[in-house]
């Protein structure tokens, strides 16, 4: 332990650090660009009900124009992050700013989203403007060629992480058998190259095998020496196939960026060197107090290893009860659909009601509302409030659903006898969520079943 303390406090070039700082600063600079470009910011005034978060409820948007703002405060700090200026303070504005839009809308859960802020999080630590950076040229003081080598296999440990458990999370049946890679290959057939090839087993199971070997190996391939830089093309053509296949913006390109760090830590400062960029500092370690900062990485760290992992507390298939879902890396391993109804009635009156969520939600978040059991349950107390204060203080809510995970034929979700409007949204396990029986088909290169015209009729 003693000497695992004493080389997690030895000096290691600073220039990694430096790196990251650049590419995570512009990263999320591109990020804010695309958000006004595209129009995106309007979404979040654009309805009076959203899905919050558990515990988190209380987040709301600015209203207008202060969304907009809070976007271009969002920008100079990704600027500032970028270049070093008024670093830590510009640190702690982008992480409080991304987490606030992160926790706004729940159907916009993005795991990519989620490591965004935990990066921002841990850069409000991190000394990543001691070089190269304004605060370094306008205070010499500070300036240092190195870092403490717990900073880097923290951030390493941080980008190592997703994909690890990425890859655990693919040792699941329905991964292994092809799904939904298949499914989505087959909407793929547009492509050059791999279109004309998408409903051919060799090219599903190219992904299904590559994808899932590439997230458990890459990063020790990447620390090793000998298949560093085989194990950087792999991951290189691993994002640039990603940012085709499913336009998932700049996270393709910031994992890209930060494929970087696993190299040693002074490449970025060698490679500066061979285009005539010299930078100098101190090296004498300035990092107290040791054992405090010891202790709350171990604390960190043990927690984002353990979060994973708490789906296994639930019963069922995660992908189809959700519970324990959200911020376990499960990327990119289910496809859903399905349909809800909510049926309302008044015992005290007699009067009985059926809702189409379309009426309140728009279409995207009523597509993910329809799948997940928790956003179903908010909004069937959002319908029951809503009766409340028109004069119906007994109503009951039920919801009708029938859902398809990865091409399976749909399947109710939701007990449809339970009065949703009686239970309570709680991190313990939910007895209302009906257990998925249907065996994966396959091949099921076929979109699912028309979900909708089972809930509109009542039948199974």
């Amino acid at each position: 332990m003693n000497r695992i303390f004493h080389r997690a406090f030895a000096p290691v070039d600073i220039s990694w650090l430096v790196f990251f700082r650049i590419v995570f600063g512009c990263a999320m600079l591109v990020e804010v660009i695309r958000f006004f470009a595209h129009g995106w910011i309007d979404i979040f005034n654009a309805s009076d009900f959203r899905f919050g978060y558990y515990a988190f409820e209380w987040v709301r948007p600015w209203p207008d124009p202060g969304m907009h703002i809070h976007f271009a405060v969002l920008g100079v700090a990704a600027a500032c992050l970028a270049a070093g200026f008024c670093y830590r303070v510009a640190a702690i504005i982008f992480f409080i700013g991304f987490t606030h839009v992160f926790l706004l809308d729940e159907t916009r859960y993005l795991n990519h989203f989620y490591l965004i802020g935990l990066i921002s999080f841990l850069l409000i630590f991190l000394p990543a403007n001691r070089a190269c950076s304004v605060d370094a040229w306008l205070r010499p003081a500070i300036r240092s060629h190195v870092t403490p080598a717990w900073t880097l296999w923290l951030m390493r440990a941080q980008i190592g992480i997703p994909y690890l458990f990425g890859g655990i999370a693919k040792l699941s049946s329905d991964w292994l058998h092809g799904e939904p890679m298949r499914l989505w290959l087959s909407e793929r057939a547009h492509m050059p190259i791999i279109g004309p090839h998408v409903q051919e087993e060799w090219l599903v199971y190219f992904f299904v095998i590559g994808g899932l070997l590439l997230d458990l190996f890459i990063v020790p391939c990447l620390l090793w020496r000998r298949t560093r830089a085989l194990a950087f093309c792999a991951a290189a053509s691993f994002h640039l196939l990603n940012s085709q296949l499913f336009r998932i913006g700049i996270f393709p390109w910031l994992m890209l960026g930060a494929t970087y760090i696993f190299f040693p830590p002074d490449a970025f400062r060698r490679l500066l060197s061979k285009i005539g960029i010299t930078t100098t500092g101190d090296a004498t370690p300035w990092w107290r107090p040791r054992r405090a900062v010891a202790s709350v990485v171990t604390l960190y760290l043990a927690f984002q290893v353990l979060m994973p992992f708490r789906h296994f507390l639930y019963p069922g298939d995660v992908h189809w009860t959700e519970e324990g879902h959200r911020f376990s890396w499960h990327m990119k391993l289910r496809t859903k659909s399905g349909d809800a109804l909510f049926d309302l009635v008044s015992p005290s009156t007699g009067r009985t009601w059926v809702v189409d969520p379309l009426m309140h939600l728009s279409d995207t978040a009523y597509e993910k509302m329809a799948t997940h059991p928790d956003m179903i349950l908010q909004y069937s107390h959002f319908l029951a409030e809503q009766k409340r204060r028109e004069g119906f203080p007994d109503i009951e809510v039920r919801a009708r659903t029938m859902v398809s995970l990865n091409g399976r034929p749909p399947r109710p979700l939701i007990d449809p006898q339970v009065n949703l409007a009686r239970e309570h949204r709680t991190l313990s396990r939910s007895s209302w969520i009906l257990p998925l029986n249907e065996p994966l088909a396959r091949p099921a290169i076929r979109p699912p079943e028309d979900a909708r015209h089972y809930v509109l009729s009542g039948t199974e």
